[in-house]
């Protein structure tokens, strides 16, 4: 006889949305661990050949350790945190930690200087400092009526555009695109891009890039 499924059963099931992104429904300490591993390895510049010479352990074992496909043993892990001179606590920091999140209210997110920054170009910083191999900057741009249009930004990672208020012809490598609330627009911020004409200020818009942390 089948158990009909309860409010409470439904509760504990993680709920989809319409992300692509994959569901970490399990954190182990194994991927934690490897997680770890990593992340002092490439801060000390290190290869996974040069971190297995240094430990004693195959290139082969410690890429299964980095990549949680194994539960190696005490003397393999106390062997890699001499290799990389740190305590042995601190390879399993990843997994203690708790997860992060930046909360800013209206009006109080950092007004920055971005590196080329043009008059008129207010960057509000909406968001900061989580951890992980993917570095976000949320920025609310404001561009006044005495800004300057500009086609010269250029910089590494994903790059979205969501417009807010006023209108722009925004350029991207050789193409316009006319922006007006509620357009959006998503782009490699490797190619010149930026405000190539100032239609209707003044103009807001959500700026989102992405790229690997170096």
């Amino acid at each position: 006889m089948k158990r009909r499924a309860s409010e409470h059963d439904h509760q504990d099931r993680p709920l989809n949305t319409a992300s692509n992104a994959p569901v970490d429904e399990k954190r182990t300490l194994e991927r934690a661990l490897g997680h770890q591993i990593r992340a002092l390895r490439r801060e000390r510049d290190l290869s996974v050949s040069d971190l297995g010479a240094a430990a004693g352990i195959s290139p082969g074992m410690i890429s299964k350790m980095e990549n949680g496909q194994i539960s190696p043993s005490l003397g393999s892990i106390n062997a890699v945190a001499s290799a990389l001179n740190v305590p042995i606590t601190a390879l399993f920091a990843a997994f203690e930690e708790s997860r992060d999140c930046s909360y800013v209210k209206r009006g109080q997110g950092v007004v920055i200087e971005r590196r080329g920054t043009k008059v008129g170009h207010i960057y509000e910083l909406l968001g900061a400092g989580l951890r992980g191999e993917i570095v976000l900057e949320p920025y609310l741009i404001t561009l006044e009526g005495d800004a300057e249009s500009y086609t010269g930004f250029r910089h590494g990672g994903i790059e979205f555009i969501y417009m807010l208020t006023g209108e722009v012809s925004y350029r991207h490598a050789d193409q316009d695109y006319h922006l007006k609330p509620g357009d959006s627009l998503m782009f490699d911020a490797q190619a010149m891009h930026g405000p190539a004409k100032l239609l209707k200020t003044p103009m807001t818009y959500l700026s989102i890039i992405a790229f690997p942390r170096p």
